[in-house]
């Protein structure tokens, strides 16, 4: 009778073995809303799919998730490829997703503001990050494909404007799989050089997919931690990626990215012409100036008649001789005049009649002190007497002394009354001098007085 019954383990695999027999469950095309999503630190993903009427659970395990481009988040529409099966440990049915994509928003476009969110809220893109490009590069570093026309660009421009710069190109793959690492290597291998004035990365125009390895947080991280300063030139001017984003500077096109670079030497050789115009003017008016002074001075009193300028000069300095001495007189007698006021100042404040002075006044505080101590003694004195004379009087012990005792009952109450005593009770009597152990053997209440 008991072969009938099945255990729960072997209902789950035979539901599960339907389920995989099922060739429309190998490969099922779902859109669904995401809910309760959970990026497991292992990698994997689990989450719930679900319209308005019903849901499933799902999971996408890391092997497949790591190609993602976005990043799912809840309440997000996607469309989904996957296979039913069944989580044997629960007994449920779920769908174990292979492909993810976005639904009404590419994935490329859905990942490019995700990461663009996310390096803004890290600072990536603070202007106080941004460093200066420096007027007169001496060595340029140019990341890009050596083939591609964007480096025939930039070679060009350089050499037109700024011919004595050196320039080393560092060739990089600018599409595909394996863009973003070659070029975040090469901005690397470029900063541990530290031979590089200023930095170039860029390529032609072309598709987001072409273009997208600018837009990996790979480049990001490599351009924002470069110590050298960085020129994004990636596309046509339309074009924008997170590499314009996060670098010092972004160029419209690889052309722009070279005339930023470098200075053009026709406008040096105007700014050098027009410089040199200014000095030339400028040191003709000193000269002319310079010679007016001179003339000038050669004309003048001192030039002519020397000797009598050096008579006058030496009368002036016997002036000036006698009212120094004079003054220096003056002066001398007023600082000792000041210095014997002070003398006598001190000798009235001198310290042994201010010690002197102060000795008589501790003495008789001394005296005053000593009497009004005495006297509180006494006072004190007179009245812990009388204290003590009254404390005797009301002492219980002195009262027992006169043949009074107090007694007490075998549980060590005070007994005050003979309706605290039943006959036959055992009590306790305390004399001055000891205590009696008694027998209560008849009660007899007294009025003394009171009425009944």
């Amino acid at each position: 009778m008991e072969n009938k019954y099945l255990t729960v383990t072997a209902l789950t695999k035979y539901i599960k073995r339907k389920l995989s027999a099922d060739p429309h469950l190998k490969n099922i095309w779902l859109k669904g809303e995401i809910s309760n999503f959970k990026h497991h630190s292992r990698g994997h993903m689990y989450l719930t799919i679900k319209d308005d009427q019903a849901r499933i659970q799902a999971v996408m395990f890391a092997g497949n998730n790591r190609r993602l481009k976005f990043k799912p988040e809840n309440g997000m529409n996607v469309l989904i490829r996957g296979e039913i099966g069944v989580f044997e440990q629960f007994g449920q049915y779920q769908l174990y997703i292979q492909q993810m994509e976005p639904d009404g928003l590419g994935s490329l476009y859905l990942a490019f503001e995700q990461l663009k969110e996310k390096l803004h809220k890290q600072g990536y893109f603070n202007k106080k990050h941004k460093r200066i490009l420096p007027k007169f590069p001496e060595h340029i570093g140019v990341i890009t494909s050596p083939t591609g026309a964007a480096v025939r660009d930039i070679i060009t421009t350089i050499k037109r404007r700024y011919p004595i710069v050196q320039t080393t190109i560092i060739p990089v793959l600018v599409q595909g799989v394996n863009a973003p690492g070659s070029i975040a290597d090469a901005i690397n291998r470029a900063n541990k050089q530290m031979n590089f004035d200023v930095l170039i990365i860029g390529r032609g125009g072309g598709s987001i997919e072409e273009l997208w390895g600018f837009n990996e947080e790979i480049v990001a991280n490599a351009i924002f931690h470069s110590n050298i300063p960085v020129i994004s030139a990636v596309g046509h001017e339309t074009d924008i990626t997170i590499s314009d984003y996060v670098a010092d500077v972004r160029a419209p096109t690889p052309t722009g990215a070279a005339e930023i670079t470098v200075p053009s030497q026709l406008e040096l050789f105007d700014k050098i012409n027009t410089i040199q115009r200014s000095l030339t003017r400028i040191l003709t008016e000193q000269i002319t100036a310079s010679e007016k002074n001179v003339k000038r001075m050669t004309q003048s009193y001192a030039f002519r008649y020397p000797e009598q300028l050096i008579v006058q000069k030496e009368q002036e300095l016997d002036k000036h001789v006698e009212r120094l001495g004079k003054s220096y007189h003056r002066e001398w007698k007023r600082k000792y005049e000041s210095l014997a006021h002070l003398n006598s100042r001190l000798l009235a404040l001198h310290p042994r009649q201010q010690i002197d002075r102060t000795g008589k006044e501790l003495k008789q505080l001394k005296k005053q002190m000593h009497y009004l101590m005495t006297n509180h003694v006494e006072q004190h004195s007179d009245r812990l007497q009388m204290a003590l004379e009254k404390l005797s009087l009301l002492n219980p012990l002195e009262t027992m002394k006169r043949g009074y005792a107090i007694t007490y009952s075998s549980s060590g109450d005070m007994i005050k009354s003979v309706e605290h005593v039943t006959e036959t009770d055992n009590i306790t009597v305390k004399l001055a001098d000891g205590t009696l152990d008694c027998h209560v053997l008849d009660i007899k209440e007294e009025n003394n007085g009171r009425g009944e």
